[in-house]
């Protein structure tokens, strides 16, 4: 059974950092290809950024490029996510996914691409 946890979140004020993380297990982690969404209240979730299986592709949202950092390391079946300069427009809860598909040749960017979802970790910046 595939399972993802996230951890990290919390209160930050503006301009802030957080270091998210995911742990997976119950899937070959180096073989899928892994993603961050988010949802913020009264919102739908959207994309935040994914890495390919093998870490050498990244995509992210137009919002947070430039402050975001995403990597993976497949030694340890751990996601990360590097938050930098935080927006109160950030805040939200956030949640890791993995890839449906092992090997995808791109970088997934749509949820309905991602099958296996953690629990959120919720992520609050204040002005």
């Amino acid at each position: 059974q595939v399972q993802l946890v996230e951890s990290g979140g919390g209160l930050v004020q503006a301009g802030g950092s957080l270091r998210l993380s995911c742990a997976a297990s119950g899937r070959t982690f180096s073989s899928y290809t892994m993603g961050w969404f988010r949802q913020a209240p009264g919102k739908e979730r959207e994309f935040v950024a994914a890495i390919l299986w093998n870490g050498r592709s990244t995509y992210y949202a137009d919002s947070v490029k430039g402050r975001f950092t995403i990597s993976r390391d497949n030694a340890k079946n751990t996601m990360y996510l590097q938050m930098n300069n935080l927006k109160p427009e950030d805040t939200a809860v956030y949640y890791c996914a993995t890839d449906r598909s092992a090997g995808r040749a791109y970088v997934a960017t749509k949820s309905d691409e991602y099958n296996y979802w953690g629990q959120g970790t919720q992520v609050t910046v204040s002005s």
